[in-house]
């Protein structure tokens, strides 16, 4: 009989292949020949070959279509943290009585598949003429994780303490002053964790930006790199290259986030 604790690193081993073997592969596939993928997805290249990363920077645009991922990005999750921000502190410290209404609307947002929404979405985007159009990407983004953020940013900031506002109230404090310096600072690491998750949504969204965008100088990574995947032969070095190339921002995003998104994921769980 197995005992509990000794399944531990078992479970841990297992989950840690699960995540190693795909990235050893499309590491180890990006340096390869087309020739030699065939011969094993963990086999190590005959010939390192890294002309598929220069392929793409120089010859595919790929800068291009990087830039135009980082704007989408950025824009939409500063702008969905902002108005989310503001809309967790009205839920939660100005009680009105339609706040549970109002915190029910954004947490429908939630229960409603995207995929459901993609007809009247392009019928409304393509009559107010936002179609082939980053902002029109970024503002469609702001709608999707608006919900996301609310939800996530509400619950934090109930428990935030009373007495913080109370006592600011009492100097005098005005609800936007409250809201920017003791709201927000208190609710960084919540923040950081809705960043991040917010961040990886968007980066790698591949169904909007193929509903939206056909101009190819306007297109994001996830649909650039469909050119590389063909209906009778996909360049899976070039490919892996890029899915490489595309998330290395991400884990950059999240080393440097790292101390945020511990202390808001230990903050959470000692408030809850």
């Amino acid at each position: 009989m197995i005992r509990t604790g000794a399944t531990k690193p078992i479970l841990l081993i297992a989950y840690s292949i699960l995540i190693l073997v795909p990235l050893a592969t499309a590491l180890l596939t990006s340096f390869k020949k087309m020739n030699d993928v065939y011969a094993g997805a963990l086999a190590l290249p005959k010939t390192w070959v890294f002309s598929n990363f220069t392929l793409l920077l120089f010859e595919k645009s790929l800068l291009r279509y990087f830039l135009n991922s980082v704007t989408v990005t950025a824009a939409s999750v500063f702008f969905a943290l902002f108005f989310a921000s503001m809309i967790a502190y009205g839920i939660t410290r100005l009680k009105y009585k339609q706040a549970g209404i109002l915190f029910g609307v954004f947490m429908l947002g939630m229960v409603v598949p995207a995929q459901t929404m993609m007809v009247p979405l392009y019928s409304f985007m393509l009559k107010m003429h936002l179609t082939n159009s980053l902002a029109g990407l970024i503002l469609v983004h702001i709608a999707v994780l608006l919900p996301i953020c609310v939800f996530i940013l509400t619950g934090f900031m109930r428990t935030l303490p009373e007495e913080l506002f109370e006592a600011a109230r009492v100097d005098g404090a005005t609800e936007w002053s409250m809201y920017r310096s003791i709201a927000i600072p208190l609710s960084l690491p919540s923040i950081a964790i809705t960043a991040i998750f917010s961040m990886v949504i968007v980066w790698n969204d591949l169904l909007f930006s193929l509903l939206f965008i056909t101009n190819e100088e306007k297109k994001t990574l996830p649909l650039a790199l469909l050119q590389f995947q063909g209906e009778y032969l996909t360049n899976y070095p070039v490919l892996f290259a890029g899915v490489l190339i595309t998330s290395l921002p991400l884990i950059l995003l999240y080393v440097f986030l790292q101390r945020f998104f511990i202390s808001g994921a230990l903050s959470g769980a000692v408030k809850g």
